[in-house]
């Protein structure tokens, strides 16, 4: 077994305009006085990253990583989110997310997912640089508006979305083999891989292409009243990237999984700080440990009540409290002594 890294903090969340969160020397320093040994980078965010110069400058690479480390933060990962997003964007959502792209291609989606694949491709040589093995990002999707099934949807046009997905996404995989990174799709509404079914669903279209893994995070299993702990021993090989992250779901008798439209604060199920939601976090660190998970820890804050700082300080105390450093032998090795093979045939009864 192997114990899990940790506690790591995503950036996206914490990013601003305003001191220490508007530069990367202020806000890995903020991190580590948390008590983040590690931060998660949103490479599309240029106050903490420049991604040109990350994937193409080694110079920048050490003196990035050299800052981070001296403020007492290593990088854990990279994310490319909201570029994976547009990936594969349905029309429905063009307006929507056209201020995720660069100026250049903004209004005009087939250049859009050209760049966007490209920015994917950055970040994966990027990581390869960096020795960072795996990279985090969302799928985008294109049957998405459709997922609720009324009207009834045409015979085919989801496996036509999915293999249209798989294309787009295949090239990107094929050089993240070449990089040596899995590629880890957080498993997300709005994106068109949302559960296990789905994931299966793309990874088929794919050959099971080696690349395509998971980031597991519970919170948005809790909220689709998906079997959290059961996914982690479904999907423990594809397991490669971990959000730690909570929520809590409380249907009533006007208001369940969808929401009935209203804000965060509102719903029935929602994103909590670490320890306020309903995950049962001491049930999942036990089976990543069984698993041999040895990623990192990662906090992700997303919550409708508490402030950011004060969530971003509990958690870092929470994963602490909750990664298990796994024992190097069995508790009852004490009871055992050196056996042979002729012994073990005597107590057998075996000639």
């Amino acid at each position: 077994m192997k114990t899990i890294k940790g506690p790591g903090l995503f950036l996206a969340q914490f990013a601003g305009d305003e001191a220490p969160f508007d530069s990367w020397g202020g806000i890995t320093k903020w991190a580590a006085d948390c008590g983040y040994k590690g931060v998660q980078v949103p490479v599309w965010d240029a106050r903490l990253v420049d991604l040109d110069k990350l994937a193409t400058s080694e110079a920048y690479r050490d003196e990035w990583v050299g800052q981070a480390r001296d403020n007492g933060v290593e990088v854990t990962d990279l994310s490319t989110h909201i570029l994976g997003q547009l990936v594969a964007v349905h029309p429905a959502y063009d307006s929507w997310v056209d201020s995720f792209a660069a100026p250049q291609v903004q209004g005009k989606p087939k250049e859009r997912t050209a760049w966007a694949v490209e920015q994917v491709k950055k970040a994966l040589t990027a990581s390869k640089h960096l020795g960072i093995g795996q990279h985090v990002t969302f799928s985008g999707g294109l049957c998405w508006p459709f997922m609720y099934p009324f009207p009834q949807r045409p015979q085919g046009m989801v496996k036509t979305a999915f293999a249209e997905l798989a294309n787009r996404w295949r090239p990107i995989l094929d050089h993240a083999e070449d990089c040596g990174v899995d590629v880890c799709y957080e498993i997300h509404p709005m994106e068109d891989l949302h559960d296990g079914v789905t994931f299966e669903m793309f990874l088929e279209q794919l050959d099971g292409h080696a690349r395509c893994n998971m980031l597991y995070d519970p919170s948005h299993y809790v909220l689709q009243c998906l079997d959290y702990l059961e996914n982690i021993d479904i999907y423990a090989e594809r397991i490669k990237m971990f959000h730690v992250k909570d929520a809590e779901f409380n249907p009533t008798g006007r208001q369940g999984v969808y929401g009935g439209y209203q804000p965060w604060v509102d719903r029935a199920g929602r994103f909590r700080s670490l320890g306020d939601g309903q995950v049962d976090f001491g049930a999942i660190f036990s089976k990543m440990a069984a698993i041999d998970f040895d990623g990192w820890a990662v906090v992700e804050w997303e919550c409708a009540l508490k402030h950011p700082e004060d969530g971003a300080r509990e958690g870092a105390q929470f994963v602490k409290d909750h990664i298990i450093r796994v024992t190097p032998h069995a508790f009852d090795d004490f009871a055992g002594g050196d056996i042979d093979e002729a012994t073990n045939k005597k107590l057998l009864g075996i000639d």
